[in-house]
This record gives C-alpha cells, sequence and structure tokens, in this order.
C-alpha cells in the first residue's frame, strides 16, 4: 500500500480557525468529563473510612499497572436525571475494558456513591451493554457488585420489559452456555433480584462486615415476615460462605479481594487463535494531533475524509477501492494497530461525476454531487466493498458523515431505493465486527447504511462535531411548516426556531451518549487507540459464521 500524500496545510489561517474550533469543543468536553466522573471529596471520605474505594479507583487496583482502561457510556444519563439531587452521573455504574493478569476483561462496577448503586433505567441499558461486549467478543466479564438493587421509585421504567433488569440475569445463564467466565465480588449492598447476578456468576466472592446480599433487606423481611433479623445474619459474608453456600471467598479488606480477581484471571486459559489477519503495527506517518484542525466549524463546510483516515491508520497508508467510482463514499483496504480493516467513509466534499455521451455521441458536463450523500453509485460500492470483506474476514470502520441517500426526481428514477436497500441489506447481514465513529452527520436511513446503533456495531463512538438525527434540524423544520397553512409569519419563525432548538438539544452527542446510543465521545485523538482496542477484542472471538444475505432486488 502507498502511503497518502496529504495536502493538508497545517500553516494556514484556515486550519487554525478549525484547530481552534475543535479545541472548544474539547475544553467543554474534557470540563464535562472532569464534572462526571470526579466524586464529592466528602463522599469519598467517608468510603474511605469504611475501608471501601470508589467504583473508578477500584478498576484501577485491579488492571495491569500502566495499561489503559477503555470506558464505555461515561456520559451515561447525562443532564437527564434533573428530579434527583446530583442527577446520575455515569448512571451509577463504571463500565469498561481492560487488561487483567495480562488478558483483556469487561468489568462492571457499581458506584455505591450514586444513589447506594441503585439502578434506573440507563444503568439497566450500561450493563446489558457490557455483557453484549463480553458475548459478543467472548471475553470475561467481572462484576464488582455494590448496589441497592433497583430504584423502587423507578420500577416502571427498568422491571418488566424484554431489555429491562431480568434480561440481566438471562445474559448471566446465556454467557455460562457460552463458556464466558463471569467473576463476581461483592464490594456492598447486593439487594433483591440484583442478588442474581453475582448468584450465576462463575465464581464468588464477598468482604467480610461490608458485604450483604438477600432477597430481601431487613425492612422488607420484618413487612413481610414480621421477622427482626440484621444485615450480617440475612446476608452477611460469613453466613454466605459458612452456612448457605451462595459464596465460594470470602476476605478481609477490598484489596485481598482485587488479588483475588487478578489470580482468577491469571487462571483462565489463553484466547483461542485471532481469526483476522494481524500484522506489525506501525505508527501513522502524519501526526494524529492534525485531526483536531481538518473538521470545518461550519457544519456545511468541506473537508477531505482521506486526510482523517491518514492520521489513523497504520503508517498513513490505504488503497482505495474504486477510487474514481461513488466518490462520494471513500472505501479503502487498511491496517490499524496492524489489524487489516476495511474503511466505508462519508467524503465530506463534493465530487464531479463524469457522464457518458448523450445518444448523439455528444460529450456532457460532470454532475457535481453534493459530499456526505449517499448516491446510488456510491450505495452500490459500499454494498460491493461490505461483501468483498465478509468474504475475506476483514473487519469493517464505518466512518459517519451523512445527511442521507439523495432524494428528488433523477436518483427515484435511478432506482436509489433499490441501491440503498441493497447497501443496507448488505449491512444488516454483515457478519465480520463492525466499528462505527460518528465526526460529523449521522442523518435518517444514511445511518442505518452506515452501521449505526441499530445495525451492531461492536463499539460506535463520537466526536464531539457528532450529530445524530433523522435529518437537519433546519430542514425537518421547514417540511414541517409546509403542513401549518394558518400560521402568520411571526407565529412560523417561531415555530421554526422552536424546532430548530430541539432538534440541535436531541441530535447533541451529550445527548444520545447519555442514552447509551453511542458508547462514548471521544477526543478525535483517541480514535485510533480506541479502534485497536475494539479489534483486540473482536479477535478474542474465533466465531465468524457464513455470510448470507438472501435476496436482493437489483
Amino acid at each position: 500500500m502507498k502511503r497518502y500524500e496529504s495536502t493538508l496545510d497545517t500553516k494556514s489561517e484556515e486550519y487554525r480557525k478549525r484547530r481552534n474550533y475543535m479545541l472548544d469543543l474539547l475544553s467543554t468536553l474534557n470540563l464535562r468529563r472532569k464534572e462526571t466522573v470526579t466524586p464529592k471529596p466528602e463522599a469519598v471520605e467517608k468510603l474511605r473510612k469504611r475501608g471501601k474505594y470508589p467504583a473508578r479507583e477500584k478498576i484501577q487496583k485491579v488492571i495491569d499497572p500502566g495499561t489503559p482502561f477503555h470506558e464505555i457510556g461515561t456520559f451515561a444519563a447525562y443532564d437527564m436525571y434533573h428530579d434527583i439531587p446530583g442527577g446520575y452521573p455515569s448512571a451509577g455504574t463504571i463500565v469498561g475494558v481492560g487488561t487483567i493478569s495480562g488478558k483483556k476483561a469487561v468489568i462492571m462496577a457499581n458506584d455505591p456513591l450514586v444513589k447506594s448503586g441503585a439502578w434506573v433505567e440507563i444503568t439497566c441499558k450500561k450493563n446489558l451493554r457490557a455483557q453484549e461486549l463480553a458475548m459478543e467478543n467472548r471475553l470475561p466479564i467481572v462484576y464488582m457488585v455494590d448496589s441497592a438493587g433497583v430504584n423502587l421509585e423507578r420500577q416502571a421504567e427498568i422491571f418488566p420489559d424484554r431489555d429491562h433488569f431480568g434480561r440481566i440475569f438471562r445474559n448471566n445463564a446465556k454467557m455460562a452456555a457460552m463458556g464466558i467466565p463471569q467473576i463476581s465480588c461483592v464490594f456492598g449492598f447486593c439487594v433483591a433480584g440484583g442478588a442474581y447476578l453475582p448468584g450465576m456468576s462463575s465464581e464468588l466472592a464477598m468482604i467480610t462486615k461490608h458485604s450483604s446480599m438477600f432477597l430481601a433487606g431487613p425492612f422488607l423481611v420484618r413487612a413481610a415476615l414480621g421477622q427482626d433479623v440484621d444485615l450480617e445474619t440475612l446476608g452477611g459474608a460469613t453466613m454466605h460462605n459458612q452456612v448457605s453456600g451462595v459464596a465460594d471467598y470470602r476476605f478481609d479488606t477490598e484489596d485481598e479481594a482485587f488479588e483475588w480477581i487478578r489470580d482468577q484471571m491469571a487462571n483462565l486459559g489463553p484466547p483461542p487463535p485471532s481469526p483476522f489477519d494481524r500484522a506489525e503495527s506501525e505508527e501513522p506517518y502524519y501526526d494524529p494531533d492534525e485531526l483536531l484542525g481538518i473538521l470545518p466549524a461550519d457544519m456545511s463546510g468541506t473537508y477531505d475524509v482521506r486526510e482523517i483516515i491518514a492520521r489513523i491508520v497504520d503508517g498513513s497508508k490505504f488503497q482505495e477501492f474504486k477510487p474514481e467510482y461513488g466518490m462520494t463514499i471513500v472505501t479503502a483496504f487498511a491496517r490499524i494497530g496492524g489489524f487489516a480493516v476495511g474503511i466505508v467513509a462519508n467524503q465530506g466534499k463534493a465530487v464531479k461525476k463524469h457522464m457518458p455521451p448523450d445518444h448523439l455521441g455528444r460529450p456532457q458536463p460532470p454532475q457535481i454531487q453534493m459530499g456526505n450523500v449517499i448516491y446510488s453509485d456510491s450505495a452500490n460500492k459500499a454494498t460491493h466493498f461490505i461483501m468483498l470483506c465478509n468474504e475475506r474476514k476483514i473487519p469493517l470502520i464505518f466512518l459517519h458523515d451523512v445527511t442521507g441517500f439523495m432524494v428528488g426526481k433523477m436518483a427515484e428514477t435511478g432506482g436509489i431505493i433499490q441501491d440503498g436497500s441493497q447497501f443496507v441489506n448488505a449491512q444488516a447481514n454483515s457478519v465480520v465486527p463492525k466499528f462505527s465513529v460518528v465526526i460529523r452527520n449521522s442523518f435518517g436511513a444514511g445511518n442505518y447504511a452506515m452501521c449505526g446503533k441499530a445495525y451492531d456495531p461492536r463499539l460506535i463512538f463520537s466526536w464531539p462535531t457528532a450529530k445524530l438525527a433523522v435529518m437537519d434540524g433546519g430542514i425537518a423544520a421547514d417540511t414541517i411548516l409546509l403542513t401549518k397553512k394558518d400560521l402568520s409569519e411571526e407565529e412560523r419563525q417561531k415555530m421554526r426556531q422552536t424546532i430548530i432548538e430541539k432538534y440541535e438539544f436531541e441530535a447533541s452527542p451529550y445527548y444520545t451518549a447519555a442514552r447509551m446510543m453511542v458508547d462514548e465521545i471521544l477526543d478525535p485523538r483517541q480514535t485510533r487507540d480506541e479502534l485497536i482496542n475494539g479489534l483486540e477484542m473482536a479477535a478474542h472471538n474465533p466465531h465468524i459464521p457464513p455470510y448470507v444475505t438472501g435476496v436482493m432486488r437489483m
């Protein structure tokens, strides 16, 4: 593969403006992240006096020194629970992937400083995501349990539905059948249905005088049966180790429990051979720091997506597939962290499509195609490329900046519905691991075709510039107003502004991250490392089923 010849002028005024724009967004991101992950000092002090560590510190105690913890869902529940003092930072649970005793594992740790670790709807969604990561990638999972169970004031949003609380324990059973190790340690409360999570794990440890686990706590037992019983007698670490046999190990301190978790991970056998080709990794030739100066501040401004690809892939080398056809999508083979990958990226600028001569043989001017729009030829190219990567067992990377499929008379008569359907069909049936990064817009069916959350990316990230919505807010407002015949001009303008503001708020990366529609908001410079982590995760699952699409309309 040849190294890409960059034309990015890092000394230009335009580059400086774009970089400053991104730095402003990153300043906001870092401030909000710090506010989210930093607990109140007085609350932490109370924990330490009881011989306990904060949740994120627990994770750092368990993972190998000097190795990263790839957290997902940092902004889960962000700006959502206004009726709860302090909100629900990170949805009251910490989830991510780390290395323990040299082996990758999914880690889930309840945060007792957030409503005693009680679960709300987004907590459940986040924990299901953790189990999904373990199941898709055949990774061991470590549960650090310290939870009061379901938030009883919000039980209706977490209890009865398919993807509610009960799904957690269903997944426990499914993972056991798949042979996925589940290692649990109860560090504090473990109440009601929540007790089944460690109870269904492969191994279970508890901490003397800290841990308690029961289906009904002392207050409920008193109300239901009239029995007075204390925490230790009802479900303490000593009782469950010596009497009930529910627990397998008991430790006097959390530090001993951390060492036990590390020992259990060390005892696991090696992962199976990777099904993917991996060569020696090579750093990008162009500095990833330059990613900050590529995207324009104006959401309609243009750029070349190849400049982004060149700062993510090994050696800044990639080989384009069909480079002169369907040019509003760039498809390319490359390596990331040594892994062979296929990249599907929306182009950030207008391109020229060369037209054939007319019926009299007269030359025709080129057609100008808008960047960020999927035309029939782009859809056909992407479909072919996805099928090619599945045939060769090459993981796929999708870089989103798409406003949707082309519309209008010419597009419809040219069969855009059929061509788009083939794209979505190939995407839906793809069997190789897929990873998505929303770098700017991700609108409408373009989101689906480019592997939005509904199409099972192993991981999906947003940059701070991302917007996810059915369409641009201004276009949505104008469309809605066409149906409002009886409004005055003043009322129309007011309604238009209201709709635009609503779309801007709901399309924000913070809104979508809060609801776990994306896994994490990234500093663009983190993109390569997070993709490498995802590829390494995926390499733990050697099973890739045959690629079958069924009928495709032609």
